[in-house]
């Protein structure tokens, strides 16, 4: 695999250093690798709260033998204002990676800019890569590694899981295809790009967007920093619910796959969610190998 000092976006990594990312974290999560990060500590910053971004990244850096350290707004100078800059600076003197989970994507881009250690982004309004390898990985682990081969259906709001598959879908080649409400888009640019690489399918119909799929992915309506919009979006999601009848149109073989955490009765019904065709706690676990491997990549 090619050399990277940073781990921004999906769209950054070339589709054979994805695939050999993807390789790393299924020999981590079999205990083939068995790398080190001895002695090497990780700056967490999180503007943004956290149940498996948090644990998932600790709990990587522990098995990997390194130390994580967690810094919300309350816990360092970032949340009375110190810049970007500054603490880029300060904090490459003392660790040796930064994860940042945030709201602005510049936020993170500018953290890069002036640190001299490697920075991943673990999640963005914009982008959420970290969580879309995971996912890559859980596929893999269902159908093998030939990424072209699948459909992959995205129901619901064009968030930064949206965003992060059509970076995906850029990359390794597999059709994506994304039922979004009118004015719920994915990132206009991030789309056109897609658009030129991959074959992309943008509808309003989520039985089209599900028709024949290998895998259906959905996530909540409103996303943190949207919950004043809970009851607008409400209306504007209520035919985006992946339930029994919609799954029966994917592939017979089709997995179900959802970041977490999940509103039940809204997005997805509990019959889906818990269901045999659903694979979100496989998916959830492999955040862990998968972050070790971008760890490892990156500060290894």
């Amino acid at each position: 695999m090619a050399k990277y000092t940073d781990f921004l976006a999906i769209s950054d990594y070339t589709a054979q250093d994805l695939s050999d990312l993807l390789e790393r974290a299924h020999r981590l999560k079999s205990g083939e690798d068995v790398s080190k990060l001895t002695g090497k500590s990780l700056a967490m910053i999180f503007r943004k709260s956290s149940t498996r971004t948090r644990v998932s990244f600790e709990v990587a850096m522990t098995q990997l033998g390194g130390h994580a350290l967690f810094l919300s707004d309350q816990d360092s100078q970032l949340g009375r204002g110190e810049g970007v800059h500054d603490t880029a600076k300060v904090l490459s003197r003392y660790v040796d990676g930064i994860i940042i989970r945030t709201f602005k994507q510049e936020e993170v881009e500018e953290l890069a800019e002036h640190s001299s250690i490697p920075v991943v982004n673990a999640l963005t309004d914009l982008l959420h890569p970290c969580q879309v390898i995971a996912d890559l990985q859980t596929v893999v682990e269902e159908f093998g590694p030939e990424h072209s081969a699948r459909t992959i259906a995205w129901i619901g709001d064009g968030n930064n899981m949206a965003n992060s598959w059509l970076n995906a879908a850029s990359q390794l080649g597999f059709e994506l295809r994304l039922a979004c409400p009118e004015g719920y888009d994915p990132d206009p640019d991030i789309l056109d790009r897609a658009r030129g690489l991959t074959t992309i399918l943008l509808t309003r119909d989520s039985a089209e967007a599900v028709d024949g799929a290998d895998v259906v992915s959905t996530d909540v309506w409103a996303s943190m920093g949207q919950e004043d919009e809970t009851l607008e979006r409400a209306a504007a999601f209520e035919t985006f619910v992946v339930d029994d009848t919609l799954m029966k149109r994917a592939d017979s073989s089709a997995i179900f796959l959802h970041c977490l955490p999940a509103h039940r009765g809204e997005e997805v019904t509990a019959s889906v969610i818990d269901g045999p065709q659903s694979r979100v706690f496989d998916e959830a676990e492999n955040r862990l190998h998968a972050q070790k491997a971008i760890l490892l990549e990156l500060m290894g």
